[in-house]
């Protein structure tokens, strides 16, 4: 269940942008969620710990 989530800004978003990417950690199984903060309600990514990390690791180089 997504709800209880609790989202924050990504730091990969701009800070003077319209286009913001959300973040939140499930706590139950450490999925971490992704979604555009313009439409919350649509579809979101999920990732698990080796492909969140190997997702970022692949856009902070």
């Amino acid at each position: 269940m997504t709800s209880a989530l609790v989202w924050f800004k990504s730091s990969y978003s701009g800070n003077d942008e319209p286009d913001c990417v959300e973040v939140a950690i499930a706590p139950a199984d450490t999925t971490v969620r992704v979604r555009d903060s313009k439409n919350k309600d649509k579809a979101q990514l999920a990732f698990r710990d080796r492909s969140w990390t190997a997702f970022v690791g692949t856009y902070s180089a």
